[in-house]
């Protein structure tokens, strides 16, 4: 098992756990991982830190240690024989291994399918040469992998196995003193330097026209370190009493405690849907970005919520759109309108059992995938 980042960890821990429960015989693992990894017990070959890089600047000076950890992979595999390899995401280097591995009769199974709905379309058919199967996370997915003849499962997305559903906002107001009837709207601008930046200015002007017919409106920000600063920053001068928070706990009790969310699309979106929150997904990036994902994305979404059901459930406002009078509108629907709010809860209700919430997990169907690639190879 191949994980080379943090939430490939994460997802590569669960999975352990899941084939432990689900095999009737001892497993026996070896690979790359972190701590989730190791301590369901993963032998690593290296530190997987190693592989956590990002950014052209940060990844060129290390391409001959990269380049030695591919070869180093490869050659630990051959060695070991193992009856499947599973890489999780971090294509940039399971890829290269798995092409070093390829004629060896041993099967390997990628998890996290590689978004070719919304860049590099021509990769779906590449990965076939050396891939055995695909563990996809959005239900679309595997007809993209299937047309090129590699076998694709969709096991759903692991956010919901992060406890989205576990807030407590009835304790979150009384700890920050908000009280019960105050109208409240969770705010999450993205977890990038320039989403938040350029999304900030404009939720807090689409509240400021919301508190005009919503007398007491406040706000809560849900953030994460590496932005914390810029939207304490980016927050101070907001025409609503706005709270800023960290961690994912405090975050999960925000979004129970919250009448709706304005998020900037992401990941965050299946976390609403999960909690029960109604949401507006907006989105704006520079002109140059938003010109060339219009000509490669091949979907008719943004929000996951929408893309897993195949529907317009939640409203997006995305580059010329995301304007704070267009935003505020929505929000105020969503406040004011039982039926629209009802519609769209009970749409986030039907998109996240798809993802797996309250039957088997993600993890648990990834884990049957790969022992029926076992049994099939022996």
């Amino acid at each position: 098992m191949i994980a080379g980042e943090p939430s490939g960890d994460v997802l590569g821990g669960r999975l352990m756990a899941a084939l432990k429960a689900a095999s009737g015989e001892p497993l026996n693992f070896s690979g790359i991982g972190g701590d989730r990894m190791i301590a369901e017990g993963l032998d690593s070959l290296f530190d997987m830190q190693e592989l956590s890089v990002m950014g052209y600047l940060e990844v060129v000076p290390k391409i001959p240690g990269l380049l030695a950890r591919i070869s180093e992979t490869s050659n630990a595999v051959r060695k070991l024989r193992p009856d499947v390899v599973v890489t999780i995401d971090s294509p940039d280097f399971n890829f290269r291994v798995a092409r070093k591995l390829k004629g060896l009769s041993i099967p390997i199974i990628h998890y996290v399918a590689p978004q070719v709905w919304a860049h590099r379309p021509g990769r779906a058919a590449k990965v076939g040469n050396y891939l055995d199967h695909i563990l996809a996370l959005l239900p679309f997915e595997p007809p993209l992998f299937e047309a090129h003849g590699l076998p694709c499962t969709y096991v759903g997305h692991p956010i919901v196995e992060e406890g989205a559903d576990k807030g407590d906002g009835p304790a979150f107001r009384l700890r920050h003193g908000i009280a019960s009837d105050s109208p409240l709207i969770a705010v999450l601008p993205g977890s990038r330097h320039g989403e938040v930046a350029r999304h900030l200015p404009i939720f807090g002007a689409a509240l400021g026209r919301l508190s005009a017919d919503k007398p007491g409106l406040r706000a809560v920000v849900p953030t994460v370190a590496a932005v914390a600063d810029e939207v304490a920053r980016g927050t101070a001068d907001w025409p609503v009493e706005t709270l800023v928070v960290r961690g994912v706990e405090e975050k999960y009790h925000a979004l129970a405690a919250a009448d709706a969310g304005l998020a900037a699309s992401g990941t965050v979106a299946l976390e609403l849907a999960i909690a029960g929150l109604p949401m507006v997904i907006a989105y704006k990036t520079n002109a140059l970005t938003a010109w060339a994902a219009r000509r490669m994305i091949l979907v008719d979404y943004i929000c996951l919520v929408n893309l897993v059901l195949d529907e317009a459930a939640v409203p997006e406002f995305i580059q010329e759109r995301c304007r704070a009078d267009l935003l505020s509108q929505a929000v105020a629907e969503l406040l004011d309108d039982p039926e629209v709010r009802s519609h769209q809860l009970e749409a986030a209700c039907r998109a996240v059992e798809m993802l797996g919430l309250g039957g088997a997990s993600p993890s648990q169907r990834a884990a049957s995938v790969v022992l029926e690639v076992i049994a099939k190879g022996a």
